[in-house]
């Protein structure tokens, strides 16, 4: 496997699936890793966007305000129990939440990564108080994006070749997940 960079204006790609997704951020030397089902593309080219909900109440929330800096990850089936732990427990309530969290750092950016994900976005945050305070809403200016060449190559996700354990989940509720099918091409 090798880590491949992603054009940042092909990187609404990695999103565009409505997978499950992890937010992580830093500030202050303190990393917080969530779960987040609502982050998707906005816009793409030289200026891609994305957006994420981060509730008022996440303790990632408050590192993406100080920072001004974080990223989205796009986590595969073999991660199912990390997505639920990040997602059930707060920062707020245990400081050791991201213990036994494998995380990264990329060249040239101050966000951990979550190691084994099938993608990754770092970004900037489009400060927009209206959308944060009113809506949760956080926009960020992509910096930069990876992906697993196994699940994603020449900009394109190819899940029929990887097997079950690399394939995007797609939380309903209730701890059930379901993983990304078969590809469905039509000309």
């Amino acid at each position: 496997m090798a880590i491949v960079s992603v054009p940042v204006e092909k990187s609404y790609r990695l999103l565009n699936i409505g997978a499950t997704t992890l937010v992580s951020a830093k500030a202050e030397d303190i990393e917080n890793v969530m779960s987040v089902a609502w982050s998707c593309a906005l816009d793409y080219g030289p200026l891609s966007k994305v957006t994420t909900v981060l509730d008022k109440q996440a303790f990632t929330r408050g590192l993406v305000e100080k920072s001004g800096l974080f990223a989205i990850q796009i986590p595969v089936a073999n991660q199912a129990e990390l997505v639920i732990k990040l997602g059930t427990t707060s920062r707020h309530n245990n400081p050791h939440k991201i213990d036994d969290v494998e995380i990264f750092y990329p060249n040239g950016f101050d966000v951990p990564l979550v190691k084994g994900c099938a993608g990754w976005i770092i970004c900037q945050l489009i400060r927009d108080e209206n959308n944060q305070q009113n809506h949760d809403l956080f926009i960020g200016k992509v910096l930069a994006a990876y992906a697993d060449d196994r699940v994603f190559k020449d900009a394109h996700w190819i899940f029929e070749q990887a097997p079950n354990e690399l394939r995007t989940l797609h939380y309903v509720a209730g701890g059930q997940f379901y993983l990304i099918g078969e590809s469905l091409e039509v000309k």
